[in-house]
């Protein structure tokens, strides 16, 4: 059983890290949405989303995680970046 508080204790450290590093992500993510509204470019980037999913399924690959996966907690990540777009769009339009 000790073995198994140790293997928590390390996914509970490694769920620490994943919500921190979430939260650096958004933080960047925002500064990007930012630039998009004030520059009139569109909330999302099918082609930057497309280039990300291949080089994340790639990353999973080499890390011997499930791709299908990877690409999946991409597109959740991608679809809240999206709509923290358009809301930055919508709450700070530009004269276009």
């Amino acid at each position: 059983m000790a073995e198994l508080g140790r293997l928590r204790a390390s996914i509970d450290n490694m769920d620490a890290a994943l919500v921190h590093l979430l939260a650096e992500r958004f933080k960047i993510t925002q500064q990007v949405g930012v630039l998009k509204a004030a520059h009139d470019l569109p909330p999302a980037d099918p082609a930057r989303e497309a280039e990300q999913i291949r080089r994340l399924r790639a990353l999973a690959e080499d890390s011997h995680l499930d791709p299908e996966f990877a690409e999946k907690f991409l597109a959740f990540i991608v679809s809240e970046v999206v709509r923290h777009h358009e809301a930055i769009r919508r709450d700070h339009p530009t004269d276009r």
